[in-house]
């Protein structure tokens, strides 16, 4: 489907035209009329899918053509991370070029001067604030903004916000807004905590889940199967002999990040750090040196890296084996980019890494490329993921913890508002006006 065949205004299909957006994607065709009729949402799909424009072309064109304050915050969306704050206001300027919409991020890590600069265009009314949750509740303790005219409740990465533990801050948020408003939740998953969310905020809402894709054919993925020992090692010997520019390094959590880094510079590589330590200050200096081609390689957390938006990757490094494979294929997909190739690299080590990798596989389909170690590494551990499982295979043992003496068996359970028109007439409805 086109975006010609939705019911946007011409000024914004004319925005679309000029950044060369042409074809919708699946959760954009799912998601745009659903929004459009004033539909609380919940729609399920990985990042990269153009989930950005599946909320924010309709509240842009409602926005315009309905009957909203100009002087008050018409939207809150909530983002896990600053970077992707910034990312979402950069395509929400795109989007509403040709519209009289008005947008601002709101985020942390920012000096006196840009905190008070927020205040400022919160106290003015921005139609769009783009904010991560402990800073916009930072502004609300100080008066600074009046959420008593919200008439859209956006949150993205859902799942990525409750990992990051802000449920309780966007909790307190929703309290603070109108009852009758339109939420739109995305999530790249569905677990038990995000249905929980969903339930308390949403009204009966419309369900989307779009399947994960699998990742881009021109991506070579490769594993080795190592000792955890061997991991640092091997990183060093991939950057310095198989790609040695534009790699994205991915580790499991920030300790390691800053580990891994600081390491890798005392043998005289370039790399740069990525994670929730940094100020944001510092991210920028990073990010741009990386561009720039100052720095080789980034190492960064998976959540900080779901704001990086790079598009000439030429090598992903999983020195951790994602927990899931969403996450698997959200790393790789950084790299082969626009038809071009790349290589995704994932570095495995025993026991519940081994399984983590195997349900990987089984997800794909399809058994992924297992590269030898480098002969001063040492020999590799076997690949056998089925013999890390905890439980009593047959002619074998049993990992459970044996029982104290003295343990007792243990027991048997028992048993809308109104719109107006390019006009200024207003019209009832939740849809735009149709164009002519």
């Amino acid at each position: 489907m086109c975006f010609e065949d939705l019911d946007l205004s011409d000024e914004l299909l004319d925005a679309l035209y000029d950044m060369h957006f042409d074809e919708c994607t699946p959760i954009q065709e799912k998601s745009i009329p659903l929004a459009l009729q004033g539909r609380d949402l919940i729609a399920v799909a990985q990042t990269g899918t153009g989930k950005t424009a599946a909320y924010l072309l309709p509240v842009i064109d409602m926005i315009t053509y309905g009957d909203y304050p100009t002087d008050a915050v018409n939207c809150i969306v909530m983002a896990p991370t600053r970077e992707l704050a910034q990312q979402i206001d950069r395509q929400m300027e795109g989007f509403a070029y040709y519209m009289p919409v008005s947008s601002m991020a709101v985020y942390g890590g920012a000096g006196g001067e840009e905190f008070g600069r927020q205040q400022r265009g919160l106290k003015s009314g921005a139609d769009v604030v783009i904010a991560t949750p402990g800073r916009l509740l930072s502004h609300i303790n100080t008066g600074a903004v009046d959420l008593s005219k919200v008439s859209f409740f956006i949150l993205d990465e859902a799942d990525r916000m409750l990992d990051m533990g802000f449920y309780d801050d966007i909790m307190q948020i929703a309290k603070l807004l109108p009852k009758e408003r339109q939420t739109l939740m995305f999530s790249a998953t569905m677990p038990p905590k995000i249905k929980m969310m969903a339930k308390a905020l949403l009204k009966d809402p419309a369900e989307i889940k779009i399947a994960v894709s699998r990742p881009a054919e021109k991506i070579e993925q490769t594993a080795y199967i190592c000792g955890e020992g061997q991991k640092a090692p091997l990183l060093e010997h991939l950057l310095r002999n198989v790609c040695q520019h534009r790699v994205i390094v991915f580790a499991a959590s920030k300790l390691k990040v800053k580990d891994l880094a600081r390491s890798l510079r005392r043998r005289n590589l370039k790399v740069g750090e990525m994670h929730a330590d940094l100020e944001q200050q510092q991210r920028d200096e990073v990010m741009l040196d990386f561009k720039a081609g100052r720095i080789d390689a980034l190492i960064a957390t998976d959540i900080v890296a779901r704001g990086i938006d790079i598009e000439d990757i030429s090598m992903v490094v999983n020195y951790d084996v994602p927990r899931c494979a969403e996450d698997y294929v959200h790393r790789i997909g950084r790299t082969a980019r626009a038809n071009a190739g790349g290589i995704a690299a994932t570095l495995v080590a025993g026991g519940k890494e081994q399984q983590s990798f195997s349900r990987i596989e089984k997800f794909l389909k399809k058994e992924i490329t297992k590269n030898p170690l480098p002969e001063e590494l040492g020999p590799a551990p076997e690949y056998r993921p089925d013999q890390h499982r905890n439980f009593r295979a047959k002619g074998g043992k049993s990992f459970r913890k044996p029982k104290a003496s003295g343990d007792q068996p243990r027991k048997p359970r028992q048993g809308t508002p109104e719109r107006r028109n390019k006009g200024g007439k207003p019209r009832s409805g939740n849809a735009p006006a149709s164009k002519s």
